[in-house]
């Protein structure tokens, strides 16, 4: 079984210390007034730093559930966390200076600090990759944690891939024929300028696209889909059908299958410049045939006869981690 200890350590320590400046940037929120592009000053280190704490600590436990590689996901992870900290030092020096981090080519020097985010972000997209790689080939005992685990990796990787789109410069921007002269390149928003109405607490565009939403539905896959499938195992004592291995790997697949609907909605609907809470007949229909999609499948693995229940499991469901996995090569034992 899988302890905490195996965790990749140095993705726990930065965890740690993200939500520490996640503190530090809360307190900023109650004593900086300033505005930036329509928002708290500090709204976006603070949601970047409470983002990456719960992302480095779901990435170090899920590169202990590895048997395959775990050299190469050691440093996979060492990257991530090297790279994490240098695109939070620039948000956060920027928010000192009282100057946007993202899309900011006002000066040659706000637009290389730009440039050096984009770099680390793709970097970090990469080394996220290799870790899906190396989950791919490992072998899990649970089938449904290895659904949940490399579900939600990959479906963490388009949300992230989504930031990409952000980045390129809007259909307004083209259209105004100065890119090399602009002082913004790229936006969050769709069809509308970034900074305007927007939504309480996540501040996502009331009034137009916002590619915000699939990629922080998209991201957060990593969390939730293990979650689900932790509920699960946490509900088998009380429900018998929920022991059964074979139900919850049913249940774990459609979940997967209608989040990674749910991501691809979220960025058509954004594409097309729509408030998310401001949905068209398109939309809404999209949205009725993946959840009529969804509660099918599970009818249909509810239906399905139960397999065989061990008999320990009838007394104690199983973790959600896998119990056994592949013993690992001599050289890659010691690693982690």
């Amino acid at each position: 079984m899988s302890s905490w200890r195996s965790w990749h350590r140095p993705l726990v320590v930065f965890s740690a210390v993200m939500a520490l400046w996640a503190l530090v940037s809360a307190v900023g929120l109650a004593v900086d007034d300033r505005v930036l592009v329509g928002a708290p000053v500090w709204a976006k280190p603070f949601k970047f730093f409470v983002s990456f704490a719960a992302y480095g600590l779901t990435l170090a436990w899920v590169l202990a559930q590895t048997t395959w590689g775990r050299r190469t996901g050691w440093w996979a992870g060492n990257v991530v966390v090297v790279t994490s900290l240098v695109e939070m030092v620039i948000i956060t020096g920027q928010v000192i200076r009282g100057k946007r981090s993202h899309f900011n080519a006002e000066t040659p020097f706000d637009a290389s600090l730009y440039t050096v985010m984009g770099l680390t972000v793709v970097v970090l997209w990469a080394a996220t990759l290799v870790v899906a790689v190396l989950l791919l080939r490992t072998r899990l005992a649970d089938r449904a944690t290895a659904w949940a685990i490399r579900g939600g990796v990959l479906i963490a990787l388009a949300g992230a891939a989504v930031g990409f789109l952000m980045a390129q410069p809007t259909a307004e921007q083209r259209a105004a024929g100065n890119l090399d002269t602009a002082d913004v390149i790229g936006a969050h928003s769709v069809g509308v300028p970034d900074g305007g109405a927007s939504m309480p607490l996540t501040g996502w565009s009331t009034t137009g696209g916002d590619l915000r939403i699939p990629h922080f539905v998209g991201m957060h896959a990593l969390q939730l889909i293990p979650l689900f499938l932790i509920a699960l195992v946490l509900l088998a004592p009380r429900i018998a059908r929920l022991r059964d291995p074979e139900l919850r790997l049913r249940l774990v697949r459609v979940v997967t299958a209608g989040y990674a609907g749910l991501v691809a909605l979220t960025t058509w609907q954004a594409l097309r410049g729509q408030p998310l809470i401001h949905p068209d007949a398109a939309t809404l229909i999209a949205a009725g045939v993946l959840l009529a999609a969804v509660a099918a499948g599970v009818w249909v693995a509810l239906r399905t006869a139960p397999g065989p229940v061990p008999a320990q499991a009838q007394a104690q469901a199983p973790a959600p981690t896998p119990a056994q996995t592949e013993p690992a090569s001599d050289s890659e034992e010691s690693t982690v």
